[in-house]
This record gives structure tokens, C-alpha cells and sequence, in this order.
């Protein structure tokens, strides 16, 4: 299989279908941003225990089957595709509150960048409420499934929670946001 086709050098592509649609298309917006979010979970994997790396694993899975929807667009004709049950997000439901069980309560909002797995999954979290955002975008445009919609909601969360998690195995102080010192500054012409 050849990695160039040469056949999007005007702007366009095709979905799974067979249909061709501007490379600026809501859909290709949403499932590139998928593409993007799995992308950086591959770099928290990196940094994370045996055990998230895997839960990293099966959210990559999801991600892909719900680009594949995505890029199946309207097609006519019937495409074999995997399946998300709504399964995945009580998964992730319930591990953020295993996860919460463990590490102390939230007394203020925090800033990234403790430690590298913290950052990362930060990061992910960001790119995960993008690509949301595109998910709705899309879907206000045309319907998509929802579960999709709920699906990276959760993961964002998951996300945030995962990245506390990782402060408090790596024994990272968190970085509190305290608005008080930015109100303290002696210029003032500062924000």
C-alpha cells in the first residue's frame, strides 16, 4: 500500500464510502482531532505504569472505533465497523472514582506541570475537549451518535483525575493556581 495517493493535493479527501469532502469538513475536523488526542495519549503512555498504559490501550481502541464512524461517512452501501458500547464510559466512571479514592481532595484549582505524566495527561485532556467540541460541531450539522459525544466528556475528566493520580504515585507537589499573587503585583499595568 502506498502512503501518498496523491488524490487530497487539491484539498480534499475521501471517507471510508467512497465520498470526497473538503479537508476543512466538520467531519474531517472532528476525526482528525481524534487522530491528534490519540497521538498524545501514545506519549503519556510512555510515562505512566503497566497498568495505565493499558488503560491507555483499550481508550485508543475507542478513539479509533469512533474515527472510523467518523470517516465512514454517508455511505450508501454498508461498512463492517467496530462497535462502543456504552460500557466504556461507566469503565471510565468507575475508575475515576477508584482514582479519587486515593488521592487527597481538591482544595484549589491546580496548574499543569508537576511532573511529566501529570503534564501529558493535561495535555490529553486539553486535546480530548477539542476534539468534543468538534464531536458537537458535527453533530449539530449532522447527527452522529451520541454515546461518542458522552464518551470523550467522561474521557476528559478521566483525563484530569489520571493526571492527579500520576502527582500523587510520582510523589509530585501539585502547582496551585492562587489568583491572589497575580492581583499582587507591583505593576500596574499587569493582568
Amino acid at each position: 500500500m502506498k502512503i501518498y495517493t496523491k488524490t487530497g493535493d487539491k484539498g480534499d479527501t475521501g471517507l471510508l464510502g467512497g465520498q470526497r469532502v473538503s479537508k476543512a469538513d466538520p467531519r474531517i475536523e472532528a476525526y482528525g482531532t481524534l487522530d491528534e488526542l490519540n497521538a498524545v495519549l501514545g506519549i503519556l503512555a510512555q510515562y505512566v505504569p503497566p497498568e495505565d498504559k493499558e488503560a491507555l490501550r483499550r481508550i485508543q481502541w475507542a478513539l479509533f472505533t469512533i474515527g472510523s464512524h467518523l470517516a465512514a461517512g454517508r455511505s450508501e452501501k454498508p461498512i463492517p465497523l467496530p462497535t462502543l458500547e456504552s460500557e466504556e464510559v461507566r469503565w471510565l466512571e468507575n475508575d475515576i472514582d477508584h482514582r479519587q479514592a486515593v488521592i487527597p481532595p481538591m482544595r484549589h484549582f491546580i496548574l499543569p506541570g508537576s511532573c511529566m505524566p501529570e503534564a501529558y495527561a493535561h495535555l490529553a485532556r486539553t486535546v480530548c475537549r477539542r476534539a468534543e467540541r468538534r464531536l458537537v460541531a458535527l453533530h449539530l450539522a449532522e447527527p452522529v451518535n451520541p454515546l461518542f459525544i458522552e464518551f470523550l466528556n467522561r474521557l476528559s475528566d478521566w483525563l484530569f483525575v489520571l493526571g492527579r493520580h500520576m502527582s500523587y504515585l510520582n510523589q509530585a507537589e501539585e502547582i496551585p493556581w492562587k489568583p491572589e499573587k497575580v492581583r499582587s503585583s507591583q505593576d500596574p499595568h499587569s493582568i
